[in-house]
């Protein structure tokens, strides 16, 4: 079951049919397709306001999400420098990641083991972060988390690939 819980309507990919033409991950062609399908999904606007720029690190890869308002509004590749101005970043190795992804795909929504926040709470030194420690807008990410999970959960429409 996935982390939506038993009433399925919850669920991400109840709102908008699945993407079929295969996608890399990690790519800014992947994020952007998500960011297309959270801003046209009424699901992901009624969980409220966003106001926060994620960094999202996969292996050495980093990419930059930008939320404003009650939707995804930018997704760019980055560098390490660009998490400085993230107010926080996710960051996990290719194959957790891979995991996840997989995870969510198969669940239509990460399973209760796969939410962004077990996944803080179990993985060693968790995988939030602040590249400045600045402890505000690292909480950001325990505020706005039901929305980041909706906004992953919701890759389970896309047909994802992954790098070699």
């Amino acid at each position: 079951m996935s982390a939506h819980g038993a009433a399925g309507s919850d669920s991400p990919i109840d709102s908008v049919d699945s993407i079929d033409s295969p996608i890399v991950f990690p790519s800014v062609e992947w994020f952007q397709r998500l960011q297309e399908l959270v801003n046209n999904d009424p699901e992901f606007r009624r969980l409220g306001s966003i106001d926060a720029v994620m960094g999202v690190k996969v292996g050495e890869r980093v990419f930059v999400i930008t939320f404003e308002a009650f939707e995804c509004s930018g997704v760019k590749e980055g560098t390490e420098y660009d998490l400085i101005d993230a107010d926080f970043f996710l960051e996990m190795t290719v194959e957790q990641w891979r995991d996840l992804v997989t995870n969510t795909r198969e669940n239509n929504g990460a399973d209760l083991s796969h939410t962004l926040n077990t996944l803080d709470l179990m993985i060693t030194g968790g995988i939030s972060d602040n590249a400045t420690g600045d402890q505000l807008r690292a909480d950001i990410f325990f505020r706005v988390n039901q929305s980041l999970q909706h906004f992953f959960d919701t890759s389970a429409k896309l047909e994802t690939v992954f790098e070699p």
